[in-house]
């Protein structure tokens, strides 16, 4: 199995095709309203360039659609002008601030146009391609466009594992192009943090799980049922535990399907002797708003008419005081609706317990992530994962594409 560091290949002199995860949220002009994928990416950056490697970057950006599906000239139309709006000019202008230097943005994929931009540079020089998923070859992992970006670099390096968990031409079927092929900077603490928590954790281990339904975490929740000694459910999908233990839930968000799961979860749990801790009490409220009337009740006491939006504080201090005997802590999910004053504060206990203790601990999930930066903690934990998706196949124990065919012998 070949070394996956950044620091075992030689990039001198050569072009480095380096894959980036730069799907970054974007403020309603275009320009890049949260930058911490960007930054993650530069240390990668900076050493190939002090390594005098000429950089290729290529990254996605939204979930833009293929104008020649259209039916019709409108929807075509309409089609282009929403992908308008996932070009990667302001992400490659960010860029250019946060290194002080040149990004040579290209308006295409691959073509003649941009090999001749890749042979024109030199050693630290910077090419951002366009959105690869403006190609159709990218999602459908076409060999055409795997083969086309592998004629665009000598060397390649994956540092996107918030893309890593899908099989994508440059993700996965460009590597195969390549004898020289590492991971990142970041996706190598991304690696080492996982394996620590999935292989080698300190224990007790804890796992914290919130979100919206029950369906989008059961593999994660039960491959971590065979390997953590606590596991604390919050969020949305705790009311379809209430529901599934014949509580009132009110009008609180309810995962039909997953009802059955949630009792088989419980049931599994008590068989493998892991402590699972679920809210006993709830802030609820008379309607989804920030101005909305709000109080908190027990477990079982949420009327028709009201909806459990945040763990209550007796599930507050219920969780932290199980979460201070813990060694390693992963956390996946906010616990309440963050996003507004009155919902947050279950979230926030959470996110603050963690960063002021010494455990070690790991935080993965879009939502999660964006809890923990509203609330100035992010820089107070052991690691923040820059993956959704990946962190959550993670924790499913499942195989991630692009990153094994960073270890497939060439």
């Amino acid at each position: 199995m070949r070394k996956l560091g950044l620091e075992d290949l030689d990039v001198s002199g050569k072009r480095v095709l380096l894959r980036v995860d730069f799907n970054v949220p974007q403020n309603e002009d275009g320009t890049v309203r949260d930058d911490t994928r960007i930054r993650g990416a530069l240390r990668s950056i900076e050493y190939i360039r002090e390594h005098n490697g000429k950089l290729v970057l290529m990254s996605h950006l939204g979930r833009p659609k293929d104008p020649a599906k259209a039916e019709t000239d409108d929807e075509r139309a309409a089609i282009e002008t929403a992908n308008a709006k996932l070009k990667l000019d302001p992400v490659a202008h960010r860029l250019r601030e946060l290194i002080g230097g040149t990004v040579i943005k290209a308006d295409a994929v691959v073509g003649a146009k941009v090999e001749a931009t890749v042979e024109a540079l030199q050693p630290g020089d910077i090419l951002l391609l366009e959105n690869t998923r403006f190609h159709p070859g990218e999602t459908r992992n076409s060999p055409e466009l795997a083969a086309a970006l592998a004629k665009l670099g000598d060397v390649y390096v994956s540092d996107a594992f918030g893309a890593i968990h899908r099989a994508h031409a440059s993700t996965e079927g460009i590597a195969h192009h390549f004898k020289q092929r590492a991971a990142g900077f970041l996706l190598a603490a991304e690696i080492e943090y996982f394996d620590k928590i999935l292989n080698d954790p300190e224990r007790p281990l804890a796992a914290i799980l919130g979100g919206a339904k029950v369906s989008d975490k059961i593999g994660a929740i039960v491959n971590l049922l065979e390997l953590v000694d606590l596991l604390i459910i919050g969020g949305g999908m705790c009311f379809t535990f209430w529901k599934a233990q014949g509580h009132s839930i009110g009008d609180s968000l309810v995962d039909e399907e997953g009802i059955d799961t949630a009792r088989a979860i419980v049931a599994k749990a008590q068989e493998k002797g892991v402590e699972l801790l679920l809210p006993v009490d709830a802030v609820v409220a008379d309607r989804f708003a920030a101005d909305a009337a709000t109080k908190v009740v027990g477990l079982g006491a949420i009327e028709p008419g009201w909806m459990g939006l945040d763990i209550g504080p007796e599930t507050v201090e219920r969780f932290c005081e199980a979460l201070r005997r813990a060694k390693t802590v992963v956390w996946n999910g906010p616990l309440g609706v963050f996003e507004m004053a009155p919902f947050e504060a279950g979230t926030r206990a959470i996110g603050e317990l963690l960063a002021e203790g010494d455990m070690l601990s790991v935080v993965g999930g879009g939502d999660t992530v964006a809890a923990i930066a509203k609330f100035g903690l992010a820089d107070k934990m052991s690691h923040v994962s820059t993956g959704g998706g990946a962190s959550l196949e993670m924790l499913e124990g499942r195989e991630l594409p692009g990153l094994a065919v960073l270890t497939d012998a060439p």
